[in-house]
């Protein structure tokens, strides 16, 4: 049985966050080698999300409960996180959910800005760190592993794949009615994510040269000096001393104390939820360009891109859970057929010897004979048929699997935000 726990900026504070994706990773060892019902786990921690994804061994009463206190107790250790402060912030996801969280979250549909492309490599490095860990089960693997391909799928047959640029471009587009020349302009980033980095691009193509970057995380430094910009430590003086405001962060509120009265200024939000207050909107000389508005001028294509890419989300969720349930009945039917060959080989070796080329052929020959049949029992699963594969070998071979048994199980939460690290 799956489970997944996960915070978030919606549910937790940044300073847990940030707690956590420096310390939880390498917790994970811990967890699985110090619990009797976690057998596997995967541990996505950054500084803006917290996810651990566990493999119960025992679906038994009560054993999610005991893994999930297991968990908050090992994250908790590793990152001086206190544990009643942990399990206030975790939101646990069972069921089908687990599928369709990790899919939503990978490819992008759960973030700050829809559709980003860097959370979809922490996750596949979060993938690779339980592998060397010797956390990764194979159903996590195959979980993981699917979740990449769903959001290949996702940015190569829906818009959402450039959404999030596209929408950057779009507000700048929509603040050049505004900005008479953006090389004369004064221009303060906050934000040090991937998509702070996507709009100095953006801002660059526009002729802005005059930009400077702040972080509420302290990390602006280090993205100045990587991307050839200046630096602020503090947000009211930056923001005094700058023409347009941009902000693409998770957790910073700018509110009407924090932008001076001295001057026209824009300010564009494009943070989910809101970086700056409404309130800001209503000084003189202040307009407030935010995700609403510029929503509003955005192409349909980009307004249904989400859309769209949950649709496709769904499908792939369904797909693994259909095709989850008939792996144990494949399994009992390749060990029916080895099992015979084996017993097959040993009465002819009794008789006339070992034979090792005629053992491997034989072998291969029952490979290639169970193929067929493994593909077409998946095939029907994801048709929701999987039960007449199952029924199938009890009516001709009298096989039946020790446990169907679904990853995911009834569902009882849904956590949906990510965000950018930052």
């Amino acid at each position: 049985m799956l489970l997944c726990l996960t915070a978030n900026h919606q549910n937790a504070s940044f300073d847990l966050l940030e707690k956590l994706s420096i310390g939880a990773p390498a917790a994970a060892s811990d967890l699985v080698a110090g619990s009797a019902f976690v057998s596997g786990a995967v541990v996505l921690a950054t500084c803006n999300r917290f996810e651990a994804y566990l493999d119960i061994d025992e679906p038994l009463t009560g054993s999610s409960a005991v893994a999930v206190e297991s968990t908050i107790d090992a994250m908790s250790s590793a990152s001086g996180v206190l544990p009643e402060e942990l399990r206030k912030s975790v939101k646990v996801i069972t069921g089908d959910a687990v599928a369709g969280h990790l899919f939503s979250v990978t490819a992008g549909l759960e973030s700050v800005v829809v559709g980003e492309d860097e959370i979809s490599g922490q996750v596949g490095r979060a993938l690779e760190a339980a592998r060397v860990s010797g956390t990764a089960t194979s159903t996590l693997d195959t979980l993981f592993q699917t979740a990449t391909r769903t959001s290949r799928e996702v940015k190569n047959h829906t818009a959402l794949g450039g959404a999030g640029r596209s929408l950057v471009r779009l507000a700048l587009e929509l603040a050049s009615s505004r900005v008479t020349d953006w090389s004369k302009t004064r221009v303060l980033l906050v934000g040090t994510g991937q998509y702070a980095a996507t709009t100095l691009g953006a801002l660059r193509d526009r002729g802005a040269t005059d930009v400077r970057v702040f972080s509420p995380s302290g990390r602006a430094a280090k993205f100045a000096s990587k991307y050839g910009i200046e630096f602020e430590t503090s947000l009211s003086e930056a923001i005094a001393d700058s023409d347009v405001v941009l902000t693409c962060t998770s957790t910073l509120a700018i509110t009407p104390a924090d932008v001076p009265n001295d001057n026209r200024r824009l300010v564009i939000d494009l943070g989910l939820p809101r970086n700056v207050d409404p309130a800001v909107a209503t000084l003189a000389g202040v307009e407030l360009l935010d995700l609403d508005l510029i929503s509003r001028h955005a192409p349909v294509e980009a307004l249904t891109a989400a859309t769209d890419a949950r649709a496709l989300i769904g499908d792939a969720a369904a797909s693994y859970l259909s095709a989850a349930t008939v792996e144990p009945a494949i399994v009992a039917f390749r060990s029916h057929v080895f099992d015979l060959l084996d017993a097959e080989i040993e009465r002819a070796q009794r008789r006339s010897g070992d034979s090792t080329d005629t053992v491997a052929a034989l072998r291969h020959l029952a490979g290639v004979l169970l193929h067929g049949p493994s593909v077409r029992a998946r095939t029907l699963a994801r048709e929701g048929r999987g039960g007449e594969f199952v029924a199938a070998l009890d009516a001709l071979y009298g096989i039946a699997p020790e446990a169907v048994i679904h990853p995911l199980v009834t569902a009882t939460d849904s956590s949906d935000a990510d965000d950018l690290a930052v």
